[in-house]
């Protein structure tokens, strides 16, 4: 059962990958909510679809590898070049000229592609705990073995390997999922994490990890080029991207920083209140023609 059943739904076919979109409400301006990791699929928005559609026109889509979509093998639809065409095929099918978008993790990357390379289809964007390549003022990221040699330990991010995914897929995925969310009582977000990865399979999961990420340089450029408003969302217990990346972005592109205290990295599933008012209030100012 869902909290928001979509008005419309359909599939758009992007050089033979399928991806499976749904629509809620008619309010103005059109919100995108952008795919991340093929780990899950659209259904995380899920606590902020039925609030936000009551305010505005809200499109969703299941990323390439999971939920409705079709599972290339192939590397190259999940390139940061291609994920971004994929959100651009959804605004043509849907009938969609400009949207405001809202990104999680490495949905960054598709989010900044689309305002540089496509700034007439953007009036604004919301990073939610962006995993960018941006120097994050010192504060380390996840380290483990290099992810194509075969596994030693089986602790910790020693589990984001190739060979651990094949052999111990739901294993990594309980780790990765309790390592988003190290908030207190998160036992339902995690369970949800680990079923729509378990939708997916580990060889979609490796085929993204071997497509190509864009390097700091680019995103850098990305950023330096995009001239809409936007707004960075950052859980200060961010353990997958570190604060320092959250603030770097919103440094490179003359954005405001919100930090959640005491939030993991999907904090739009555990203050979900918080980010669909700050959601709200920044389309809602785009809306009114306003700088948020």
């Amino acid at each position: 059962m869902r909290a928001r059943e979509p008005d419309a739904d359909g599939i758009v076919d992007r050089d033979g990958v399928k991806l499976h979109y749904e629509v809620f409400g008619t309010g103005s301006p059109t919100l995108l909510l952008l795919p991340a990791w093929n780990v899950v699929n659209a259904r995380f928005w899920k606590a902020q679809v039925p609030y936000l559609a009551r305010h505005f026109r809200v499109l969703t889509y299941d990323g390439p590898g999971n939920g409705r979509s079709s599972r290339p093998l192939d590397p190259a639809p999940y390139g940061y070049e291609a994920e971004g065409r994929s959100a651009v095929a959804v605004l043509d099918a849907t009938g969609t000229d400009r949207a405001v978008l809202v990104s999680l993790s490495m949905g960054a990357d598709w989010a900044l592609w689309l305002a540089a390379c496509h700034p007439e289809r953007v009036l604004g964007s919301v990073f939610i705990g962006p995993s960018l390549a941006l120097e994050a003022y010192g504060e380390p990221e996840p380290e483990g073995p290099a992810f194509d040699e075969p596994y030693v330990s089986t602790e910790g991010w020693a589990k984001y390997n190739r060979h651990y995914w094949l052999d111990h897929f739901e294993d990594f995925l309980e780790f990765f999922f309790a390592q988003c969310f190290p908030e207190r009582h998160s036992t339902k977000q995690i369970e949800d994490g680990v079923g729509w990865g378990l939708e997916s399979t580990p060889e979609v999961l490796i085929a993204m990890e071997e497509a190509p990420r864009p390097d700091e340089a680019t995103v850098r450029g990305w950023c330096a080029a995009s001239r809409c408003p936007v707004l960075v969302v950052h859980g200060d217990k961010d353990r997958i991207s570190p604060l320092g990346s959250g603030r770097a972005l919103a440094e490179a592109t003359g954005g405001a920083l919100v930090v959640i205290e005491g939030g993991g990295h999907i904090v739009l599933a555990r203050d979900p209140v918080k980010v669909n008012l700050l959601v709200r209030e920044f389309a809602g100012s785009l809306a009114a023609r306003g700088r948020p």
